[in-house]
């Protein structure tokens, strides 16, 4: 790669990047100030309820990650390589199957909701608010679904600043409706989740300005039934790794959020649902980070270029370690004030949260590394590594927890950094592991 060319990548690089990390800032922002004005309006309770609902909320991820973060993976490589209708009929059938899906959650959304939040939650103090924020979300899936779905699709074809303007508009006005539901209208939690819906309405409608783009490559085309199985399937193979993480973090939240509250009562759910939010710091530049490798690393793939796609890994690597380094200093320096901005007042919730902040400031960079490197696997076509770190990511974690709850339930909260470093440590033994295989069938 001469001169011209790497500067050609630099700029290309750091569009993609800031332009992700615009996005993720805008969901973080959203997430983390959405539980800060709940915190501060409602109570501690408030921001319990909200933590209490993200495995419903992670478990719609899920299924987007399925049938569009994959699909997304897929379009890219074949704009790669210039086949545009396969990437219309890949973008097609992930749209179609993302609005199916947000309309059966509906359907549960009203039919049993009573269900999901017994599924949830046991204590009385904290069900009757999970409740009532998780029916405006249930009802409003399908808006989750087709907004998370167009931003992957749009970004990679070509338009990540109007993914991200979408993005920050959808969370701008949903921090304002926040403020309109909750205090003005006075409609309690059930404005928060009101909101975000809302705002995800917007942000939907902002992305479809990119179809009047001339270089809009993504239209509605299906194909012959044949090639529609064919396609569906290639579809859910390449998002099923980050799938199963995905779907191993709701159970590891369901279970997690279990076993903090029967093991620590109320102020202990409150201290994990602000660490939890803290994750969403550092999911900022995770995200970013993983959006461009799949994105510009996608296209690089597609077109054979092996030494730029390092270079795109290499410098993704440099940008998250630093990022990372910044954020754990924050929030070891200042945890207290981090528990006060999420409206805790009384000594108990304030203290538990300072001793949890500061663990989990650690335990979430190892996270964010084996995170990364799912994403490298994955696109090396080294399946099996990237599914197994999918899996163990999240699971691994569980029985940690379980452990320690029973026998150090003082020390619940180095559960997290005790399992990601057990699983960073099966990545290396794995690896070399296979390398060697690799070594041995060349020889023979």
């Amino acid at each position: 790669m001469n001169t011209a060319e790497k500067k050609v990548f630099n700029t290309e690089f750091w569009r993609f990047l800031w332009s992700s990390i615009l996005i993720a800032l805008s969901a973080c922002l959203g997430n983390v100030v959405d539980s800060i004005i709940v915190g501060n309006l409602i109570g501690e309770d408030g921001v319990s309820a909200i933590n209490l609902s993200k495995p419903v909320t992670q478990f719609m991820f899920t299924v987007s990650m399925l049938l569009s973060t994959g699909a997304s993976m897929l379009v890219g490589m074949e704009l790669g390589k210039k086949d545009y209708a396969r990437a219309a009929s890949i973008f097609t059938l992930s749209t179609v199957g993302c609005l199916a899906f947000g309309l059966l959650m509906t359907l549960g959304g009203v039919f049993c909701n009573d269900a999901v939040t017994g599924m949830l939650c046991s204590n009385e103090q904290l069900s009757g608010g999970l409740r009532d924020y998780l029916y405006p979300m249930l009802l409003g899936a399908p808006a989750f679904m087709v907004s998370w779905a167009m931003a992957n699709m749009v970004g990679v074809d070509g338009s990540p600043r109007l993914v991200s303007v979408a993005i920050l508009i959808d969370n701008a006005v949903n921090l304002l409706c926040d403020i309109v539901f909750i205090k003005w209208l006075g409609w309690g939690i059930e404005g928060s989740s009101s909101a975000t819906v809302v705002g995800h309405l917007v942000g939907i409608a902002i992305m479809c300005w990119h179809f009047r783009y001339s270089g809009n490559h993504l239209r509605l085309m299906l194909g012959r039934e044949k090639a529609f199985t064919a396609t569906f399937q290639q579809i859910i193979s390449q998002g099923a790794p980050l799938a199963l993480a995905s779907i191993s973090l709701t159970a590891l939240l369901l279970c997690a959020n279990n076993i903090v509250l029967s093991t620590l009562g109320r102020t202990g759910i409150f201290a994990f649902s602000v660490c939890m939010n803290i994750l969403y710091i550092y999911n900022l530049f995770l995200s970013g980070t993983c959006r461009t490798i799949q994105s510009l690393g996608a296209i690089q793939v597609g077109k054979g270029d092996n030494e730029t796609f390092q270079l795109v890994i290499s410098k993704s690597f440099r940008f998250i370690t630093t990022a990372m380094l910044i954020t754990c200093a924050a929030v070891w320096l200042f945890p207290e004030d981090i528990t006060r901005f999420f409206g805790a007042d009384e000594a108990s919730f304030i203290a538990e949260g300072v001793r949890a902040l500061r663990i989990f400031a650690f335990s979430f960079v190892p996270f964010c590394y084996i995170y990364t490197l799912m994403i490298v696997y994955k696109l090396y076509g080294h399946h099996r590594m990237a599914l197994f770190i999918s899996l163990a990511l999240s699971l691994m974690v569980i029985p940690v927890l379980w452990v320690m709850a029973k026998l150090m339930p003082g020390n619940l909260w180095y559960s997290y950094l005790i399992a990601y470093a057990i699983e960073a440590l099966l990545i290396v033994l794995f690896h070399r592991m296979g390398h060697l295989t690799f070594e041995l069938k060349k020889a023979n």
